[in-house]
């Protein structure tokens, strides 16, 4: 059943993505479905992203979507709904935005974000909506990340304002899902080959990207050509939304992160 629609400036639902197949890892602990599963400092990830959310009060319904374990239950108590995931991506965002209303903004947020904050959260949520778009991710630029966690990797892309990398919580409007999936698609099958790259993102996109010239108000253009909705760069101040469980290395340096926190 759908939830009924929010009223302007209310409260909003979130879709936590919890679901895949065991990697390198959840390879730490036999018990864990998946990484989302593993303990850091005490606390699986998953459970530690659920019970921040709890605390941000613009959050009105938590869905998660994970295999559908009965060892893992006790992870997802702060969970409204528990969902079973998909194959892909794909097809677990699909399951845990299913019976929402399309036109209605839902909050996404990776299962692996092991130091998240509710400040970063709210941040996000305000840029989000300050900006309004069909889709707004979250981005934080080198020099506010390498402040705070100057030791944490991550892939990084140089644009004409300054080098970004990615965060894990995306706002976005169910109505685009199918565009998405199927842009999502197109990217993972052309990742290895820069003729199909150029195909869909264009040859000047590229090299300007390259080169780095590119600016941020053009690739969200392009993107927004590409989705066909509009799409928006949330830049946050928080680096926290960014500092995600990759590798299995990333397990120790997490929790020194967690440990550097509490203290």
């Amino acid at each position: 059943m759908a939830l009924s629609a929010p009223l302007p400036g209310a409260r909003i639902p979130a879709v936590v993505l919890a679901g895949g197949p065991r990697d390198a890892v959840a390879l730490l602990d036999p018990s864990a479905p998946n990484k989302a599963f593993v303990a850091i400092a005490g606390q699986t990830m998953v459970a530690r992203t659920l019970a921040v959310l709890r605390t941000v009060p613009q959050i009105e319904h938590i869905i998660v979507v994970a295999p559908f374990v009965s060892s893992a239950l006790g992870d997802l108590v702060d969970a409204d709904e528990v969902r079973r995931d998909g194959a892909r991506i794909g097809d677990s965002l699909a399951a845990g935005l299913r019976g929402l209303p399309p036109d209605e903004p839902v909050l996404v947020v990776a299962s692996d974000l092991a130091i998240l904050t509710r400040a970063a959260v709210e941040e996000f949520l305000s840029l989000a909506q300050q900006r309004d778009a069909d889709l707004a991710y979250a981005c934080v630029e080198r020099r506010t990340h390498a402040a705070r966690f100057p030791d944490v990797p991550h892939t990084w892309a140089r644009l004409r304002e300054g080098t970004f990398c990615g965060g894990g919580c995306v706002r976005l409007r169910p109505r685009v899902l199918a565009q998405l999936d199927g842009l999502l698609e197109r990217l993972g099958d052309a990742r290895k080959n820069p003729f199909a790259l150029a195909r869909i993102f264009g040859w000047d996109v590229l090299a300007r990207f390259a080169f780095g010239r590119l600016s941020i108000r053009a690739a969200e253009q392009r993107a927004t050509e590409l989705l066909g909705a509009p799409v928006a760069a949330a830049v946050c101040t928080h680096p926290e939304i960014a500092v995600n469980v990759d590798r299995a290395s990333d397990v120790a340096l997490a929790e020194r992160l967690i440990e550097g926190i509490v203290q």
